[in-house]
């Protein structure tokens, strides 16, 4: 990942630890660049090769990102458990911002490896990421520090090795507050949920409201001390 802005080359026939450097490399440069200076960045250089991933908790990535690039692919991944409300926002969203959405289901039936059993979220979400993103240079998420331990040290940019391909995380800097911030500011439409508390916005079955003053991360997993997914490790 050069310096030089413009070139539209991947890293998938770079060296794994060459591509690694140059996005530490570009992880430091872009470490104070805004979010939507980060997307640009990441389109001049990827160009069409590349996806967004969103969970639609929230419009405020794919809002950032259409004003880049309006036609950036963008990936819904269809655990088949999802809140009907979601589903719902996602169409809505789709509609608004006539989003070129790709989305993404496992193949599996409601009973095989059922939402919160030990492979669900592996079966569910990591794989068909993985076939989502095979032949791609980069994927852009909605990440941010703030959200769990695990999460603490992301950098803007990163190799991401296990699927190969660069990892760029626009919003890593991000608090909660600055989401809702930019919410408020744009007028962006909310998801239904949130107005009756729920603010981490998961499948059904493994999420629930949480309480004013509580993690906003507590309702995912209740009871359990599972914090992430897999699609971010």
């Amino acid at each position: 990942m050069s310096a030089a802005v413009g070139t539209t080359s991947g890293l998938g026939k770079t060296p794994a630890t060459d591509a690694a450097a140059q996005c530490e490399e570009a992880a430091s440069r872009l470490e104070q660049a805004s979010a939507e200076e980060i997307i640009a960045w990441t389109v001049e250089r990827f160009g069409g090769d590349l996806l967004l991933a969103s969970s639609f908790q929230d419009a405020v990535l794919i809002d950032l990102a259409v004003k880049v690039k309006p036609d950036i692919e963008v990936l819904f991944l269809d655990t088949g458990f999802h809140f009907p409300e979601t589903l719902a926002y996602m169409r809505e969203l789709g509609r608004r911002y006539q989003l070129n959405l790709r989305i993404e289901e496992s193949g599996l039936s409601s009973e095989e490896s059922p939402c919160g059993s030990a492979q669900c979220c592996e079966l569910r979400k990591v794989v068909p990421l993985q076939r989502a993103i095979a032949g791609k240079a980069a994927w852009i998420t909605g990440l941010k520090r703030v959200d769990t331990p695990e999460r603490a040290d992301a950098p803007v940019v990163s190799w991401d090795a296990a699927k190969g391909v660069a990892k760029v995380n626009p919003l890593a800097t991000w608090s909660d507050d600055d989401v809702d911030a930019y919410v408020a500011e744009h007028g962006l439409l909310r998801h239904p949920l949130n107005y009756v508390g729920y603010i981490s916005i998961g499948c059904a079955p493994t999420t629930r409201p949480v309480a004013p003053g509580e993690d906003p991360r507590a309702g995912r997993w209740p009871d359990s001390d599972k914090t992430e997914c897999g699609l971010h490790l």
